[in-house]
């Protein structure tokens, strides 16, 4: 691994990165996302290379990181078409009613970006939320530069992917500040990013602790920045009495597979269960213990996130009226992660904060409850999540809406017979939610919608047609959709008419 970025190089980043947005601002949606589709053409030419050096770095098989290459190309693509198509910037039009006492101004209203981004690049997902992952490509989409502080996990990694768009940039022929990369172990090199006036805005993913500690740092600078970070959630399901009743087993297996998948190390990873005392349990739980016990060992990313992942673990595993259910034997040592399903009564959940907490790995607690007034009383307790799941029948449902209305407000995304492990990039997708699970609820970082988190809005009053920005233009230039006096359309605007 290379040397870390000195704070010195750090302010030059910083000084080109301004020049470069004072230019790229003033490009219009087509040439941005031109821009962006030849980033995803470099990443997509990443040969052998990448896949071998990410193998190397995360002990992520091959199937897996060629599908994150994949997902990570699509992205650039995807958010690059949002740009084109000019919804997710929501432009609006009000054109002007000069007869009106008092006139009515021409108003006209784009986003423009925030200006200088730094990422922190996450673990987990050394491509698509790293160094070339999501909150670049928004950011990058909604006219900002960014610095990225790449992950020390995966140095090698984020070498050849921050190769791939600084080549974007110089085929593109932009300002070489438009993108770079920071290397730091230490807090420093953080720090310094976060608290620097050029800095506009930061998106991170990972642990709670770190979001925090960003999100609290940037709150004290004279000018308070926007931190747009998710931090994971336990991601409860709750498992209702007819489903149970219908499909013990077969809830048991998807559930061992969604815990499992990927050594548990997805921020959307179900950590806790909520089950009913019910006479279908026990054969639930037997066949859950049976598929958990035949769940290999496998490497976590790195020796960190194991070492947590067995510290936290054992903490919980050590609180009052917890037991353990099933537990996957084989390897132990190194940086394996052993898939634990353990219980615990509702009651006692209730009474312990700490058995709520999030273990990152391959864990699950599942919680028994006597009646509907402690499931209630338990979906009350949770704090913010990403995504709550219900496992259910429609007479569950029409038996269950208090519970069903208080997970309204408790996540990003409500799941209905189905498990949180897999993120659509889509319009729809809300990859977000309440405190703690992000550190702003009304954005995902996930989907074109993404975009919006690094730009903010812009208004033109009386402004002549001719020194509009393109997307505002009377003859609509770029063919985007806009609403125009309260109608989306494409169609431009003529004064004739």
């Amino acid at each position: 691994m290379s040397e870390n970025t000195s704070i010195q190089a750090i302010e030059g980043l910083l000084t080109l990165a301004q020049e470069a947005f004072l230019t790229y601002k003033r490009s219009n949606l087509k040439q941005r996302a031109s821009f962006m589709h030849q980033v995803a053409d470099e990443i997509e030419a990443l040969g052998p290379e990448l896949i071998a050096a990410a193998q190397a770095e995360t002990n992520l098989p091959e199937a897996r990181l060629m599908g994150e290459k994949a997902r990570t190309v699509f992205q650039w693509r995807s958010y690059a078409d949002a740009l084109i198509a000019g919804n997710v910037l929501d432009i609006r039009i009000d054109t002007a009613t000069p007869t009106r006492t008092p006139p009515k101004p021409d108003l006209r209203k784009t986003c423009t970006g925030l200006g200088i981004v730094v990422v922190f690049g996450a673990s987990n997902f050394p491509f698509a939320f790293s160094t070339a992952g999501g909150d670049t490509a928004s950011a990058i989409a909604a006219g900002c530069p960014v610095i990225v502080k790449t992950h020390p996990g995966h140095p090698n990694t984020s070498a050849l992917m921050a190769g791939a768009i600084s080549t974007a940039v110089q085929k593109a022929g932009l300002p070489i500040g438009l993108f770079a990369e920071v290397r730091s172990d230490s807090f420093e090199g953080g720090q310094f990013l976060v608290s620097h006036p050029l800095v506009k805005a930061v998106g991170f993913t990972g642990s709670f602790a770190g979001g925090k500690a960003l999100y609290d740092l940037a709150a004290k600078r004279p000018e308070p920045i926007p931190i747009f970070a998710e931090m994971g959630s336990v991601n409860p399901v709750f498992l209702l009495p007819k489903k149970l009743e219908n499909a013990a087993a077969e809830m048991a297996k998807q559930y061992a597979a969604s815990l499992t998948l990927g050594v548990g190390q997805f921020c959307t990873n179900p950590g806790i269960l909520v089950v009913p005392n019910h006479p279908e349990l026990q054969h639930f739980l037997h066949v859950l213990k049976q598929e958990i016990d035949n769940t290999a060992p496998a490497r976590m990313l790195h020796q960190g996130i194991s070492d947590a992942y067995h510290k936290n673990k054992a903490v919980l595993l050590a609180q009052s009226g917890v037991k353990v259910l099933a537990m996957a034997e084989g390897v132990s040592a190194g940086n394996h992660g052993s898939a634990v399903v353990a219980s615990v009564k509702a009651s006692q959940f209730l009474a312990n904060e700490k058995l709520g907490h999030e273990v990152f790995g391959p864990f699950g607690l599942v919680v028994t409850y006597d009646n509907l007034e402690e499931a209630v009383a338990l979906a009350q307790t949770l704090p913010g999540q990403l995504t709550a799941t219900l496992l259910a029948e429609q007479q569950d449902l029409e038996s269950h809406q208090t519970l069903i209305e208080l997970l309204t407000e408790k996540c990003g995304r409500l799941l209905f017979n189905g498990f949180p492990t897999g993120v659509e990039i889509c319009y729809a997708m809300q990859h977000g939610g309440p405190y703690p699970a992000s550190t702003d609820s009304r954005f995902t970082s996930v989907g074109p919608d993404a975009i919006r988190r690094f730009a903010r809005p812009l208004s033109y009053q009386n402004w002549p047609d001719e020194s509009l920005p393109d997307e505002l233009k009377n003859a609509n230039p770029l063919e985007i959709w806009r609403t125009v006096n309260g109608e989306l359309t494409k169609e431009p605007i003529d004064f004739r008419l």
